[in-house]
């Protein structure tokens, strides 16, 4: 690894640890503003103004703001994402148990995504202009404008209400089978994929088109080498850094669309303790949950960015 690679890939680090700082800025002030006040949801309407500055002072809501940030972002730094205002249990604890199921959910959604969508973006790229890749552009052109939450509500209608083949809620106990687990989670997943693949499929298209363009693809054609060939030994080494990018890109948009999926099918995860968290105005737990999501945005960022990095021939031998 030559020099230059190890100053891009410390830029891309430092770049990333810098957004979180910013990010970490942005929640911190944004929940501030949310309407509403913890103190008085836990005590109800009919508290007295007297308990209610009694238990903000007791949970430390009377502080100045600057002074609670720097003791959250330092209990951040530290491991300790401080006390949920509402159960009293530590957030940490709280969203390992939620995080555990959104990384099973997501797991099983990028299992299932990315060999297809590679699989469908590549073939179409490699057939372009066919009747094949003119039909899975239009499907995936109208697939991509189909937000999650109709895509969510039509599985719903239809295998829940017509068909009653699946659950409409993921509820999943810690008794069930591999089959009942299967089976909870199989509309979450598959309203997830369904947007993760078309997303994907566009990008790996343009991707392998555009490698497909290079001087040196003509050339290997020119002297004989088959279409599988060109395309095995010289497009796709030299795409993986754009294909990490479009599989990155994609899979962030779990980040939103597990948010509406989660509350849609009542699945335990992450979003749903995010969502539910905000309704109670449990701020410690909604400004966790916020990190937690722009933390594994960065991640899938930057890894592709390293890869991209590292399968550079240039970068390899500067």
């Amino acid at each position: 690894m030559s020099r230059r690679m190890l100053t891009m890939i410390a830029g891309r680090v430092l770049v990333a640890a810098a957004t979180l700082l910013f990010v970490s800025v942005v929640v911190f002030g944004a929940t501030q503003l949310l309407p509403g006040d913890v103190a008085q949801a836990i005590l109800g309407q009919s508290a007295t103004p007297e308990a209610v500055a009694g238990l903000r002072q007791a949970l430390g809501l009377d502080a100045p703001a600057l002074q609670r940030f720097a003791t959250w972002l330092g209990g951040l730094l530290t491991g300790n994402a401080g006390t949920s205002l509402v159960s009293r249990q530590p957030v940490g604890d709280l969203i390992w148990a939620r995080l555990s199921s959104s990384l099973i959910l997501a797991g099983i959604v990028t299992a299932i995504s990315v060999p297809v969508a590679l699989t469908l973006g590549i073939t179409a790229a490699v057939w372009r202009g066919s009747v094949y890749d003119r039909a899975v552009g239009i499907l995936t052109i109208a697939a991509v404008s189909i937000p999650e939450f109709l895509v969510a509500t039509l599985a719903v209608l239809l295998f829940a209400v017509q068909l009653h083949w699946l659950p409409a809620l993921s509820f999943v106990p810690r008794s069930a089978t591999p089959l009942e687990f299967l089976r909870a989670v199989a509309m979450p997943v598959m309203s997830l994929s369904f947007v993760v693949i078309t997303q994907m499929v566009r990008m790996t298209r343009a991707a392998v088109i555009e490698a497909m363009k290079a001087p040196y693809v003509e050339m290997a054609a020119l002297k004989g080498a088959s279409p599988a060939r060109v395309v095995l030994r010289h497009v796709l080494p030299n795409t993986v850094g754009a294909i990490a990018n479009a599989v990155a890109l994609s899979l962030s948009y779990l980040l939103g669309g597990v948010i509406i999926v989660e509350t849609i099918f009542n699945y335990p995860g992450i979003a749903k303790l995010m969502v539910d968290s905000v309704s109670m105005r449990d701020m410690p737990v909604v400004q966790a949950c916020a990190i937690v999501f722009c933390a594994v945005y960065l991640l899938l960022v930057t890894t592709a960015d390293i890869v991209a990095i590292l399968s550079n021939p240039r970068l390899r031998h500067a």
